[in-house]
């Protein structure tokens, strides 16, 4: 299994609750509308106020993931947000929400260990 992991901050004028809302409300609705939702779409929102280093920098209010069974799902998925018209349709979105001077996305591959 193949996973986009996205490291995303909420832009500085937002509140926490703005943000959360219009992710799960505007962006989330928009993206499965636009190119499908791949088979896992989560969203980990950080919880500052529980900080288990208080004091510490952290770049980022969400931890999304987008998880695809192989390669060429992935692919697939990654072409259709990438064209043109849906591309900017996307971004016209993300400059309501996010900062993206702390945009950061990587694709990661998953070793899981159960039971051990």
């Amino acid at each position: 299994m193949l996973t986009i992991m996205a490291f995303l901050a909420k832009r500085p004028d937002l509140t926490t609750e703005a943000f959360i809302d219009h992710y799960e409300n505007h962006h989330v609705p928009l993206i499965c509308r636009l190119v499908g939702s791949p088979p896992v779409y989560r969203r980990s929102y950080l919880r500052r106020e529980d900080a288990l280093l208080p004091g510490a920098a952290v770049g980022f209010d969400v931890v999304t993931e987008q998880k695809f069974v192989d390669r060429e799902a992935l692919d697939a998925w990654l072409a259709a947000v990438s064209r043109p018209e849906v591309a900017a349709q996307v971004r016209a979105d993300e400059e309501r929400f996010l900062d993206h001077r702390h945009y950061f996305a990587y694709i990661v591959e998953e070793h899981v260990t159960t039971g051990a």
